[in-house]
C-alpha cells in the first residue's frame, strides 16, 4: 500500500540521515538509489500503460505527469515548459505522497533533498529510453515553498548503444 511506502520510505531517510553526517551525501545516495529503482521500473510502465513511444521532450514530460506519477504514486502534478527551446519542464506537485508524515526538516538538515529519490527515478527511466536528463528540485515544501517542484531538463538524446557480440 502507498501509506507502507511512505512510512517506509520514512525510515530510509532516517536511516540515511544517521548514517551520512552530510545533507549532501544523503542527497546523493537518495538519487542513486532512485536512479537504480528508476531503470528496473521503467520496464513494469512501459508494460502496464501500453504507451506508444513519445515523439518530443513535450511529449514524454506529459508522460511522466500523466500517466507515471498517477500511476505510481496517485498524484498528477501540473507541468510546465520553462525554455524556449523545449528541453526544460517543470513537473508541479501540489501535493506530495512522499511527505505524508513529515511536517518539516529539522533545522540541522535544511539542505536535504528529502524527495531527491524521485529525481534518481526519473533520470533511471529515461536514461533506459535513451533519453538524458537532468533532474532536479527546483521548489521543496518542506523547505517552506508553496509547493515542490522538480526540474527536468533533457540534455540530448542518448546514443543508441550497440554492443558487439563474441
Amino acid at each position: 500500500s502507498r501509506e507502507l511506502f511512505v512510512l517506509t520510505y520514512g525510515a530510509l531517510v532516517a536511516q540515511l540521515c544517521k548514517d551520512y553526517e552530510k545533507d549532501e551525501d544523503v542527497n546523493t545516495c537518495l538519487d542513486r538509489m532512485g536512479y537504480g529503482i528508476g531503470v528496473r521500473l521503467i520496464d513494469d510502465f512501459l508494460v502496464r500503460s501500453a504507451v506508444k513511444k513519445c515523439r518530443s521532450f513535450s511529449e514524454t514530460a506529459d508522460m511522466i505527469a500523466q500517466v507515471a506519477f498517477k500511476m505510481y504514486l496517485g498524484v498528477t502534478p501540473r507541468m510546465s515548459c520553462s525554455s524556449a527551446a523545449g528541453n526544460e519542464f517543470s513537473l508541479i506537485l501540489d501535493k506530495n505522497p512522499l511527505v505524508d508524515f513529515v511536517e518539516e526538516l529539522p533545522a540541522e538538515r535544511a539542505s536535504l533533498c528529502y524527495c531527491n529519490l524521485l529525481c534518481g527515478v526519473i533520470r533511471g527511466a529515461l536514461e533506459m529510453v535513451h533519453l538524458a536528463a537532468e533532474v532536479t528540485f527546483l521548489q521543496d515544501r518542506l523547505k517552506g515553498d508553496a509547493v515542490t517542484e522538480i526540474g527536468i531538463t533533457f540534455l540530448r538524446k542518448a546514443e543508441d548503444r550497440k554492443h558487439k557480440r563474441n
